[in-house]
């Protein structure tokens, strides 16, 4: 239980510079929210006022291996002790040529060459640059619901009107968007679906999907949906890209979502839990795709500069070896139904209109994005960090860091309940 008032006064004084220093349209800031980060270990939230969270987010599911992770900060101080930032696509590094073949040994399948990026939303749209020069065709089957970040690129294949719609003149209008199937979506329908958005167009290049959908909600899609998709794009000569940013490293029990039906994509995008905290993002290809790029002649045709930075691969290359040491898939799947189970039992709140998910994604949805909202704040009242979810927010993802210890995710839940109880118990 947080020792001060939630938040603070140094959170609030910090939320008054902020508000004069940062356009309005990023970070909410409101009586009630929020706190301002000052520290964290493992699943523990240390704020500017001295209260202690435990954290049910992973910080969008990034801290797989906790926070502040202690082998991944030795590696990124030993790393800037030597370089702190290369020469991109000009002058590269060793460690960027490591991370690389890492990434090729753990990737499923003939995935086996990478481009390096800072973001989610830049891997997502050099998959849709490679789509295009590997198949000459510009358009993308996309999903409803679905967020694959917010540049104008991503903005195109974002399921998601709110996000879409202020920007709308500067989207250019090549995706083609279903309806994301729930589990209990009929798979025969589903691939039907998507059959009959192939046969309409002549110009679909890709299919781009969340094995699960993450921030839509946790929607998991009807077993044996992921292997059809993988079928049908085979048959009609389409791309099939997967966003693992945020499914992937072992948030689902597998080290990628996509294992559990046994899919390889073409095209493969990871980010978030990647670094451990370091902003990094991989698009990860086959080579008979990833060679539709032509060989660089002095001038690179996409590039940034900070592309492969020494410092984020080096972060990223302590967490994949935490993910390793640490079994953090075994640790998911050990402890996986326990989770479900609990959430499960929150079914009984009136309030509550579904539980779903896998491994340590899940999500509670509610009635309505008010009554949500009111759970996340009631509880970082009591010091547990939520995260609304899904399109309208109806929903509150259940991402604990992957290391999380069975005291702390016992705690985190019963103040989880707690919350859900009061803000029922005031409605």
């Amino acid at each position: 239980m947080p020792d001060q008032p939630i938040p603070g006064p140094r959170s609030r004084a910090l939320a008054a510079q902020l508000a004069v220093y940062e356009p309005p349209g990023v970070t909410y800031l409101g009586d009630d929210y929020p706190v301002f980060w000052e520290r964290a270990s493992g699943a523990l939230i240390g704020d500017v006022d001295g209260n202690t969270y435990l954290d049910l987010t992973s910080a969008f599911g990034v801290a797989a291996v906790g926070h502040t992770n202690p082998h991944v900060v030795a590696a990124i101080e030993a790393q800037a002790r030597r370089l702190v930032h290369g020469m991109g696509d000009v002058h590269p590094t060793e460690v960027r040529v490591a991370l690389l073949r890492r990434l090729a040994e753990l990737a499923p399948g003939d995935l086996s060459k990478t481009y390096l990026a800072t973001s989610g939303a830049e891997a997502i749209e050099f998959a849709l640059k490679t789509a295009l020069l590997a198949t000459g065709k510009p358009r993308v089957v996309a999903y409803d619901g679905a967020y694959h970040g917010l540049s104008l690129g991503a903005l195109e294949v974002a399921g998601i009107p709110k996000f879409r719609d202020p920007f709308a003149p500067l989207v250019v209008d090549r995706a083609t968007f279903l309806r994301y199937p729930g589990a209990r979506t009929s798979l025969d329908d589903a691939v039907a679906e998507v059959r009959r958005a192939l046969d309409a167009r002549s110009d679909v290049g890709a299919l781009l999907i969340e094995p699960i959908q993450g921030r839509g909600g946790v929607i998991v899609p009807p077993e044996g949906y992921l292997r059809s998709l993988r079928a049908l794009c085979d048959e009609r000569g389409v791309l099939l890209i997967l966003d693992e940013i945020y499914t992937g490293f072992g948030r689902t029990g597998t080290l990628f979502a996509s294992e559990r039906e046994g899919v390889v994509p073409d095209l493969l995008c990871v980010g978030k839990a990647l670094g451990g905290g370091v902003p990094i993002s991989a698009t990860i290809g086959a080579s008979r795709v990833m060679d539709a790029w032509p060989r660089s002649t002095g001038e690179a045709l996409h590039t940034s500069t900070f592309l492969g930075n020494p410092l984020a691969c080096a972060a990223a290359l302590a967490t994949l070896d935490e993910i390793a040491r640490l079994d953090v898939c075994a640790r998911v799947n050990a402890r996986a139904a326990a989770l479900g189970e609990r959430l499960a039992a929150l079914r009984r709140f009136a309030h509550v209109r579904d539980v779903r998910g896998r491994g340590f994604l899940w999500a509670i949805e509610f009635s309505d994005g008010g009554f949500a909202n009111r759970v996340v704040v009631r509880g970082l009242q009591d010091g547990v960090i939520l995260l609304q979810s899904g399109p309208t927010g109806t929903s509150i993802t259940i991402a604990p860091p992957l290391t999380i210890d069975d005291e702390q995710l016992a705690e985190a839940l019963a103040r989880l309940e707690r919350a859900m109880q009061q803000t029922e118990e005031a409605s």
